[in-house]
């Protein structure tokens, strides 16, 4: 799939009134409904108009995936890169936080597994290997 600039464009000029209704029914439902059921439409609405637009479901899950491992790859090289930067904290429910610049690891210690946060954003749980354990341990030692 790729995210042709000139598609886009042409359906914006094909399709310019459907787009203009459709940003002035989110600004009223935005404004005027004030409970889940505003997300659910607002969300609706935008997948809606995204898939008249040419794009399926499936498509925009693919650019979801690729943000998410393109996220991921950052965060690993941020840990490289961030390494001497990192601070090892025991928490008092004895959990650890390691956090640098753009990261925040916390986990259990002898776990296996740390929850990973990039410049806020959760990445979900990974394994303690590899460049993570690398970072937990010389934020440890750093600590001492």
């Amino acid at each position: 799939m790729s995210l042709d600039l000139d598609a886009w464009k042409q359906f914006a000029t094909d399709h310019w009134v459907l787009i203009v209704v459709a940003v002035i029914v989110l600004i009223v439902v935005i404004n005027v409904v004030k409970t889940l059921l505003k997300w659910v439409l607002v969300a609706a609405i935008v997948v809606g108009l995204a898939v008249y637009g040419g794009y399926s479901v499936n498509d925009l899950k693919e650019v979801g995936s690729k943000v998410t491992a393109d996220l991921k790859d950052e965060a690993v090289k941020a840990m490289a890169g961030e390494a001497s930067q990192a601070t090892y904290k025991l928490n008092g429910d004895g959990t650890f936080t390691v956090t640098t610049p753009n990261l925040e690891l916390s986990g259990v210690p002898n776990s296996g597994k740390v929850n990973v946060k990039f410049r806020g954003v959760s990445l979900g749980s990974w394994s303690m290997d590899g460049a993570v354990r690398e970072l937990v341990a010389q934020a440890r030692e750093a600590s001492q």
